[in-house]
């Protein structure tokens, strides 16, 4: 296919997506078993065109004054793949699949739009009531911190200490041009794809195969360090999920001492049992029931809740999320978070840790519930976490910005959004 093909059938996805309320990748999923023609290389530069379009929504519509389909995919080759308008009608020219080219109106208004500054809320590319969340979170910085979250994101990988250290993995993946990530000490970072382009696929590979690197966005790597595990503790992963934090402990823990992975939807524990075969994690126990936790109560040295939460820190790879997203859904995981929080902290020794994670950028969901917490339960109070944060990455100590917790973001640490919060049973 050529690119006219491209962006019709990014059209017909987008279109789709809006008309059905679906996921992307379902409807990207949907066309291709419909279009069994198009290539691995059409596939990936149509998905390409289709999450390009939804991270710059806002933006694609204010240069077209439209948020039709059709809009929004040349929008995205115009802002995203650096074409120009004259030079998208070009590769359009002579390609019965394409669709009309840009009209001498559309065109005119394009080159207005380029030759003006763009306003916040369209830089933005976030939906209208999310504005003032990101702005309670970032302040002036707001509209640049939600343009970060509207990139492509990286590929992030983490070198598996049980396996061997970061070196042996870059040399495995050299030709994927993988570089050591800024902050992560473990971290292995391959840079985000331009054009039709499509990241490796990693997970095919020997290093892979035999456990010495699992996927793992930065941020996340980030946040399980700064829960300070160590040889020997007794650790509770309270909403475990498939896993990716428990094998990150258990490595930092070299294998020694207890972590206890849990979560309340059985469920999503599902590929755990592989990875940690996989990564030879060997202190990982699955606490799948409640009977499981009971012997649990009071005896851990740390006990980690990566809450459910609106995901918003994580709209560069789940773009449609984000418009689908709305304040009765934010309300929703504010009250299960303070729910969570409050049965995990029974889990929690005296002296012990309760380490809190979202990977969301709204204040409500940080410092806002890890507040409300404290206030609920007075014999928890929140560490010093910039001396916290200098202790475990005193080379970026004005990377991250420190309130009750650790926020990290696109724009101050080249991650997705996370938060993080240690919480002391005094």
């Amino acid at each position: 296919m050529r690119m006219g093909g491209r962006l019709a059938a990014a059209m017909e996805v987008l279109a789709d997506i809006d008309g059905r309320q679906r996921p992307a990748a379902e409807a990207l999923r949907d066309w291709g078993a419909a279009h069994r023609f198009a290539g691995g290389g059409d596939r990936a530069a149509i998905g390409n065109i289709v999450y390009d379009a939804l991270r710059r929504r806002r933006s694609a519509a204010w240069l077209f004054d439209a948020d039709s389909p059709r809009a929004l995919a040349f929008g995205a080759i115009l802002l995203e793949w650096g074409e120009t308008a004259d030079g998208v009608n070009a590769l359009l020219s002579d390609d019965r699949f394409a669709p009309p080219p840009l009209s001498d109106d559309e065109l005119q208004a394009v080159r207005q739009r380029l030759a003006e500054e763009m306003p916040e809320d369209a830089r933005a590319d976030c939906p209208d009531w999310c504005a003032p969340l990101l702005k309670a979170a970032f302040g002036e910085d707001w509209a640049a911190e939600a343009a970060a979250l509207a990139r492509r994101p990286p590929l992030d990988l983490r070198a598996n200490l049980l396996k061997g250290g970061r070196d042996a993995v870059l040399a495995d993946l050299a030709a994927t041009r993988a570089q050591a990530t800024a902050i992560a000490p473990h971290g292995i970072r391959i840079a985000p794809i331009e054009g039709s382009g499509r990241h490796p696929n990693v997970q095919t590979g020997e290093a892979f195969a035999e456990g010495r690197f699992e996927v793992q966005d930065e941020g996340s790597q980030i946040v399980s360090e700064l829960a300070g595990v160590q040889p020997g503790m007794q650790v509770l992963d309270y909403c475990a999920g498939a896993g990716g934090k428990s094998l990150a402990l258990s490595a930092a823990m070299r294998n020694q001492g207890h972590i206890f992975a849990h979560d309340a939807l059985k469920p999503r524990l599902a590929p755990i049992v592989e990875r940690i075969r996989r990564a030879g994690s060997r202190n990982i126990q699955v606490a799948a029931g409640p009977d499981d936790l009971t012997p649990l109560e009071g005896r851990m040295d740390v006990v980690l809740v990566d809450a459910p939460c609106t995901g918003s820190g994580t709209w560069r790879r789940r773009p449609d999320t984000k418009w689908r997203l709305t304040r009765q859904q934010l309300d929703a995981r504010l009250a299960e978070q303070a729910q969570i929080l409050d049965m995990a902290a029974a889990y929690v020794k005296p002296g012990g840790l309760l380490a809190y994670v979202t990977c969301s950028v709204f204040q409500e969901e940080n410092d806002g519930q890890a507040k409300a917490f404290t206030e609920r339960n007075p014999a928890f109070a929140p560490e010093d976490h910039a001396a916290l944060w200098k202790h475990h990455f005193p080379s970026h100590e004005d990377r991250a910005r420190i309130g009750m917790g650790v926020s990290l973001s696109p724009a101050r640490t080249g991650t997705d959004g996370f938060y993080f919060c240690a919480l002391r049973r005094t």
